[in-house]
């Protein structure tokens, strides 16, 4: 069982990035081909266990499902600064530059396992999910302002990973044929390393490096689902805000001096609302979510605290759009389509307190379809591409510059800005062991 549970760790950990916000817009390959929605449409046991546990006991079989993706995003961060003379007075030129993320590929998995009894109302089910993360690779580049050495006024190479794993256990109840109730608490591991660490108070020598830190979480989500009979699903879900130990960080600075410092960062409560409608061939999934950034630990906070050291990403609450459509009148080959729209949680203001997290995708296009191998046995596979419709752009910052320009002391005539596309082809396998008879009335 110990070396069970280190290979789950070690697997989930490697990465995953994000879509909405720094929230991973499905799990697994059926889900994240209906764009994310499952709410009030259960199509597969991955979306099921993840956005309403009430959910899966419209699933009457043991089926255990494994899903891994490769991902790659392109984030490109762009920086201005006005020119000054010897005496300090703004020449009227320009510095500016371009740096490309290097990060490449990383893998994505989602595990889920959905089981009841015969004659019972009662379903079951445990999930294993990289449901969160953002991470970048900004080398250090000397035509760009802000990817300049420390000691010239830049940042650096600018290096973030931040991973959440979520394992989930669930209990759904029918109350009636039509209408169920779930509950499942949750259980978090995350992992967060930050290159330069903003969160650590800065020296002379600058921001420090950090090694990686880590921190559990724990929460909760409850779900109802009502199937009409006639077509029409419908469903809602709360997620409690996941609530995290502090991370607490080892930083080296670049004269070699170590010091500690603690950062708490939580994951935000999610409310879901969703409908779904399936007549002869075709299934059709529409969900909306509200995303509670502003009262999150590590994302509501914003600006500067008094050692210049930064108190959070001060984020906004977004909404979310999933929707997706399925297409069963191929023999043993279910195609879907899903799209994904997110609003951006990050103001103009505050885009310079970002960088580490440029992860967000304002539209994401999917396709993706199965193969029933076998009554037990079904394979699927979906292709993913998301953009930012526009670069996130605002003012780089300097805490010497309050006095003169509050809140945030923005340098006049600086820019920073930061956009992203990303691609990903996930396959999975799942299987089902046996068919249960649920309770009837």
């Amino acid at each position: 069982m110990k070396n069970f549970v280190s290979i789950l760790v070690f697997l989930f950990s490697i990465a995953v990035y994000s879509q909405a916000g720094h929230i991973m817009q499905g799990v697994g390959s059926v889900n994240m081909s209906m764009g994310g929605a499952a709410t009030g449409q259960p199509t597969d046991i991955s979306g099921a266990l993840h956005w309403n546990p009430a959910t899966i006991s419209t699933f009457n079989e043991d089926i255990l499902k494994f899903d891994i993706g490769l991902f790659f995003s392109s984030p490109e961060l762009s920086s201005t600064v006005p020119v000054f003379d010897d005496m300090g007075q703004p020449t009227g030129q320009f510095f500016s530059g371009v740096t490309e993320d290097d990060r490449g590929v990383s893998p994505m998995p989602a595990l889920a396992m959905v089981w009841g009894a015969n004659d019972s109302k009662h379903t079951f089910g445990a999930s294993a999910f990289g449901i969160s993360g953002f991470g970048v690779t900004f080398p250090e580049n000397a035509l760009n302002p802000i990817n300049t050495p420390q000691s010239m006024g830049g940042f650096g190479r600018i290096e973030s990973d931040y991973i959440l794993l979520q394992i989930g256990f669930a209990w759904a109840y029918e109350i009636s044929e039509q209408f169920s109730i779930g509950i499942q608490p949750t259980f978090d591991y995350a992992t967060l390393e930050l290159m330069p660490n903003p969160t650590a108070n800065p020296t002379l020598a600058g921001y420090p490096s950090t090694d990686k830190a880590t921190a559990l979480g724990f929460g909760a989500q409850i779900g109802l689902y009502y199937d009409t009979g006639v077509g029409f699903k419908f469903g809602t879900s709360y997620k409690t805000t996941q609530y995290f130990g502090d991370f607490e960080f080892d930083n080296t600075y670049l004269n070699g001096a170590t010091a500690t410092n603690k950062f708490n960062m939580d994951y935000p409560a999610i409310w879901s609302v969703g409908a779904g409608f399936s007549e002869g061939d075709f299934d059709i999934a529409l969900d909306y979510r509200l995303v509670d950034y502003e009262n999150t630990d590590g994302f509501s906070e914003t600006g500067w605290t008094p050692t210049a050291s930064v108190a959070g990403f001060g984020w906004k609450n977004i909404s979310i759009i999933s929707a997706g459509i399925q297409y069963k009148g191929v023999e043993k080959l279910p195609l879907r389509l899903g799209y994904t729209y997110s609003s951006n949680p990050i103001e103009s203001d505050v885009a310079f307190f970002n960088i580490p997290a440029t992860a967000i995708i304002e539209n994401a296009f999917q396709f993706g379809l199965s193969y029933e191998v076998s009554d037990a046995v079904r394979l699927d596979g979906v292709y993913h591409y998301g953009s930012s419709a526009g670069a996130t752009s605002g003012p780089l910052l300097n805490p010497l510059f309050i006095a003169n320009y509050p809140p945030y002391g923005a340098i006049p005539g600086s820019e920073v800005s930061y956009d992203m596309t990303t691609s990903m082809v996930m396959v999975g396998v799942s299987y089902t062991f046996k068919t249960t008879e649920k309770e009837t009335e």
